[in-house]
Formats: structure tokens, sequence, C-alpha cells
């Protein structure tokens, strides 16, 4: 059993407990949160002890992993605590409010071989993942353009002042929903190089941008445009979509739903010529437990069974979100 603790009970961090306490090879041995509320809540209904310091948690419980869901202002101090106890972590996205300090995470998680995760869930979304296997073996040919975008209702009104309308805190369209786009680009395409040109706009909020426009340069030479708007109540949900166009064919994705057009008849298997369409149903492999999404319960088990040893620590890895971070402060400054 891999004895995990979590860091933030609120909205992820119970997403993330309830799965864990339904994980076969989990034990849970502390829970931390501010609240005395939650605290007093989560201590009588569940199994494990509750802290409002999460050192003193650490110290008293001792757990093999650590999932840390609490504003990205603290991540960096956080984790390094955790890193310096010899604990694997999971941690939400983003990764950390600056290059340098996930850097630093970076080459310490790699020092002392902890395995290391960012919670950008679209990697374990069957669609998407397809999208990476068509895009690698080739079959659209010379690529020559993107489109990664993401709109949604989340911020409809003016509100009163939260985390998410502090960008010092992490919030903002650009840190809270942008990064999961740039994510799925560095992921299935390639990391961000430079950024040629951006528009943050804010629409409701006061401090903060609630929409991204960017041109964007990859490392491969491609560049593509990124599209992020929360602000966007034509939308039931937040819905996150790619495209990508080859001289040999197209692909429309988003997480419901793969469409894909090949030009010729040479195409991969379970595919022809034309337009193919294929839905999360038939993509999407089947978790031993389900809780909110079976992306999210993938992620979490996946996490586990890299601190098991069982599966390599490859995926959503501290280093593949700090490229996330680095495009994030490419498109600050292009915005300037």
């Amino acid at each position: 059993m891999v004895k995990v603790a979590l860091i933030g009970a609120g909205k992820m961090g119970i997403s993330h407990l309830s799965i864990l306490g339904a994980h076969p090879d989990v034990d849970m041995v502390g829970v931390c949160d501010t609240s005395k509320m939650v605290n007093d809540f989560l201590g009588k209904y569940g199994k494990f002890n509750c802290f409002t310091d999460y050192k003193k948690m650490l110290n008293e419980a001792r757990p093999d992993a650590a999932f840390v869901a609490v504003p990205t202002k603290f991540h960096y101090s956080m984790i390094k605590d955790l890193l310096a106890h010899g604990i694997h972590v999971f941690a939400e996205k983003p990764f950390c409010l600056t290059v340098a300090e996930g850097d630093e995470l970076v080459n310490t998680a790699a020092a002392k071989k902890l395995v290391n995760q960012i919670g950008y869930h679209n990697k374990f979304i069957g669609t998407f993942s397809e999208v990476k296997k068509l895009v690698s073996s080739g079959v659209l040919g010379d690529i020559y353009h993107f489109t990664g975008e993401a709109y949604g209702p989340v911020v409809i009104n003016k509100k009163s002042d939260t985390w998410r309308s502090n960008a010092e805190e992490g919030g903002g369209c650009l840190l809270d929903y942008a990064s999961h786009v740039i994510d799925l680009i560095t992921d299935i395409l390639a990391p961000v190089k430079a950024v040629k040109g951006s528009l943050l706009k804010s629409i409701y909020s006061k401090s903060v941008e609630d929409a991204v426009y960017s041109l964007l340069e990859l490392e491969s030479g491609l560049s593509g445009v990124l599209s992020v708007n929360w602000s966007e109540d034509t939308y039931r949900k937040m819905s996150t979509s790619i495209t990508i166009v080859g001289t040999k064919g197209k692909i429309i994705s988003d997480a419901n739903e793969l469409k894909v057009y090949f030009r010729e008849a040479n195409c991969p298997d379970g595919y022809t010529k034309g337009w193919n369409v294929k839905y999360i149903t038939d993509l999407t492999p089947e978790v031993d437990f389900y809780r909110r999404g079976e992306e999210y319960s993938a992620q979490i088990d996946y996490f586990i069974k890299a601190v098991e040893g069982k599966v390599p620590n490859k995926v959503n890895t501290f280093k593949s979100a700090w490229y996330t971070d680095r495009a994030i402060a490419y498109i600050k400054q292009s915005a300037k």
C-alpha cells in the first residue's frame, strides 16, 4: 500500500480524495486544510487524521506520496518541502508561478529520483491520446498549422474577488485554463519556442484576463494559434479542442469526438479515405474504479503505479509542466 497525504481540501482536493479513497493500493494517512469546518467534517467521516499544518502532517503521518491541491502561489515552497522529505509529489496545475521556481523543482525531483506529476488530465482522455498517436505516426504528412482552443462560461459576470481573480495566486484565464491547451499542444506537437504576439483581454474581471489569443512557434518550427476564452457563455461548460492540418489530412478533436480527414486511400487501420468520426466511448480504456471522470481516475492511478514502480514516470512530469510554464511566461512577455 502507498501511504498518501493530501494538502488542500477544496474542489480539486476533494475530487482527488474521493479517487484516492477508492484506490485499492492507497492508504490515506492524512489530510491538511486551513478550514476547521472542512477538517471537522473529514475527521468525522474519514478514516484518516486531519491537520491544519502540513509540516506537522508530514512528520506525524510520514506519507510516501502527497497530493498538492492549493493555489499555485504555494506550490514552490510546499513541493520543495515535500521533495526534501523524500516524498513523491502530485500537484495540481499550473506547476509554478515562475520558470526559475519550476526549474529548481525539476532538478531536485530528478536528483532525488522521486516520482512527480502535474494534474493536466487531458493526456488521459482517449480522443487526445489518439490524436497524439496519429500525429506521431506521420499519417498527416507535413503538418503546417494547428489551432488550440478552449471556451466556456467560467466568468460570465462581474464577481467578488477570489484567488481566481488574482494572478499572483495562479488566477486568470491564462494560468487556469489556457495552460491546459498549451500543455496539450506541447504533448502532441512540441514545446513552445517563441510567441510572436499575444492579446490578454479582460471582459468581466478587473485584475486578470478572461481571454487569451496568441500566435505560437514551436521547437519543431511549426506555428499555430492559441485561442482561449472563459467568458464565453454560448458553451454549456468549458470545452477544449485542437485542430491540426497537414498535407495528407486534418484532425479536429475535443474531449468527446475525434474527426479525421484523409486525402489518400492509404490510411491507418480503422480509418478510410475522407472523413472519419470516432467517439470518446470508442477510445477510452476502462478504469478499475470511477470517480468524476475516467481521466481523473486514470491520472491518479498512473501516479500511484509510478510510485509502485509498475509504470515509468513519464506522463505529466514536472519537466513537461515546466515547458507549459515557460510558454506562459513567453505569452505574458509578448502581451506587453
